[in-house]
């Protein structure tokens, strides 16, 4: 009989029975030997022809009858392609005309796809032909991003984010027994949101080191593996919102958001430009059986393409060893799926650069927004080796428009910035103040944490006692302030500066707005004493960022200045202040 055929121990009575998962019938007597020839049978099952014998003599260890027997295992996939002949007849097609039948073998009708949504869909694909690459791949839901990784090769496992453990994917102390990165050439993780168990600090290390060098300890020994990891799962904000007020990586558990972790993911597949799948992008020709395809696949990863693209490009300056290898890695990939034959024009080799280092740009930017200023440089560029121009390559959804406005603003309403500088982690607020005439006193909505309080109280006990210095002719005292606080980026822990507070307070008092574009920074004291930013370089990468052309700063942080980036700076008119009065007049251009 034909079926899938998956084996499992059972250490209560230590014996491996099989399963005949569409028979619908469990333990089955299997002898360990096909377990030795054939390990996926331990991961997952694998679809086979199986002799069966039938002896009702048998039974379990508590003496219930198990009468079935399989004899012989003979899997259902190709011993193996040679890619002799696949170079050869690659030769017979151009190159749009080979990608259309890679498209229409993993199921999909390339006729109803634009030029960009076909180059994604490909880079699905480099996984299964490049060893230990990392790609993630987050967007709306029903677009198709699990299903290569579970239908198209023999060689892929697809595994629910609950179900992964540290033993299962890498090695299990107990037996000694290799996991599934050694035994699958792609593992690929369905909704990175359920990844429950591979949130300890242990889980992340190993991920850590597997994703840099295709290697893990565990015990005593270092293990080499090559399978590539790939992470799927479902993005449900908008992009632009995103990417205004957060970060790309939100669906993944806040364990597995760290740095260094995510500093190791080769691509990012923006999900979000794939459409949802209807019956008009099913394919409707043929295309090359899967298991041969699988086989092609596999035979590619030992394919060496890399050096091609030395001939006519290098990567700009501000990649660092870890992009170039990720953008290595990422064109390695596409060659081997476009050009298994190695025939790649100069213009192709720049198409697919290009795309290699857009999705490897979105990982740093993300990283940016993430950690502040260690990851601040995200200039990608490659140089052409014949002629030395250099091009840079952006990322689409970063030209989003910014959190700060650079239209005048209405009176009362100021942008203020604050950051962790232990973290990295930056906040932008909004402030909004009206003033009410014939009553007293302020009250606080939006935002009503401990620190956020103390800022206004603070803001507010200064101008009381100050009032009289900045020559505002309508009386403070007699005035109600309502105070909102809109947390652009939902910062929590982190407050306004309650400079920026007495900044907005003036301006509603005296009903003149404040320049558009303009952030302050800073912190002052009952007593009108200025206080440094602190987190300074991570708070000024973060409001130019978003838009932000002219920071207000007090003049105790001057002497950073010098060591921010330049690319930081030129975004920037930076004004500093001496104390309270001059950081009001200089807002308000008086």
């Amino acid at each position: 009989m034909i079926d899938k055929v998956r084996v499992r121990l059972y250490e209560t009575e230590d014996k491996y029975w099989g399963e005949l998962v569409n028979l619908g019938v469990n333990r089955v007597h299997i002898g360990e030997e096909w377990l030795r020839r054939y390990e996926r049978l331990l991961a997952g099952g694998i679809w086979a022809a199986v002799d069966l014998e039938y002896d009702p003599m048998l039974t379990d260890a508590r003496g219930a009858i198990r009468p079935f027997v399989i004899r012989q295992v003979r899997p259902i996939q190709l011993a193996g392609v040679g890619l002799d002949e696949v170079r050869e007849k690659r030769a017979m097609l151009s190159r749009d005309e080979w990608r259309d039948l890679i498209l229409r073998s993993v199921g999909l009708e390339p006729a109803a796809l634009t030029e960009r949504m076909k180059m994604l869909y490909l880079l699905r694909l480099v996984p299964f032909v490049e060893r230990n690459y990392n790609l993630v791949e987050l967007g709306p839901r029903n677009t198709g991003k699990s299903y290569v990784y579970r239908e198209l090769s023999p060689y892929s496992i697809l595994v629910s984010g609950g179900e992964a453990t540290v033993a299962s994917l890498f090695v299990h102390l107990g037996t000694g027994r290799i996991g599934m990165v050694g035994m699958w050439d792609v593992v690929a993780f369905d909704e990175v949101a359920g990844l429950r168990r591979l949130k300890d600090a242990t889980a992340i290390q190993i991920l850590k080191d597997y994703m840099e060098a295709g290697s893990f300890s565990r015990g005593r020994d270092e293990i080499q593996a090559n399978a590539s990891m790939v992470f799927v799962g479902n993005l449900n904000v908008d992009v632009d919102t995103a990417v205004r007020t957060s970060h790309l990586f939100t669906p993944f558990p806040k364990e597995m958001q760290d740095l260094a972790l995510l500093d190791r993911i080769h691509a990012y597949l923006p999900g979000w430009e794939l459409p949802k799948m209807h019956s008009q992008f099913i394919g409707r020709n043929y295309g090359f059986v899967v298991d041969y395809l699988a086989e092609i696949f596999r035979g590619l990863r030992e394919l060496p393409v890399a050096h091609l693209l030395d001939k006519h490009f290098r990567p700009g300056a501000s990649l660092n060893r870890r992009d170039e290898k990720a953008v290595r890695r990422t064109v390695s990939g596409l060659v081997k799926l476009l050009h298994p034959d190695e025939q790649v024009s100069r213009g192709e080799l720049e198409e697919y650069l290009v795309l290699a280092m857009e999705v490897r740009r979105r990982v740093k930017e993300q990283l940016k927004r993430m950690g502040g200023i260690e990851f601040w440089d995200t200039h990608f560029s490659y140089v052409d080796v014949d002629s030395g121009a250099e091009k840079a390559v952006g990322v689409p959804e970063q030209r989003a428009v910014g959190l700060i406005p650079t239209d005048l603003l209405p009176s009362g309403v100021v942008f203020s910035a604050s950051a962790d500088p232990t973290s990295g982690k930056t906040g932008i607020f909004r402030l909004e103040v009206a003033a009410v005439k014939g009553g007293t006193g302020y009250a606080v909505t939006g935002s009503s944490g401990r620190t956020v309080r103390e800022a206004a109280r603070t803001a507010y006990d200064y101008l009381r006692t100050h009032w009289h210095e900045l020559a505002v002719e309508k009386p403070l005292d007699g005035h109600q302030l309502n105070i909102q606080v809109v947390d652009l980026q939902r910062a929590e822990g982190l407050t306004p500066s309650s400079m920026a507070f007495a900044v907005a307070v003036v301006s509603a008092m005296l009903d003149r707005p404040v320049a558009g574009g303009t952030v302050v920074l800073g912190d002052i004291t009952v007593g009108g004493a200025t206080l440094a930013v602190t987190g300074f370089p991570d708070c000024l990468q973060a409001v130019a960022e978003q838009g932000a052309r002219r920071a207000l700063i007090p003049i105790e942080n001057a002497g950073e200045l010098p060591s921010l980036p330049q690319e930081i700076l030129s975004k920037l008119d930076v004004a500093f202040y001496k104390d309270p009065k001059d950081a009001v007049l200089k807002a308000l251009g008086l």
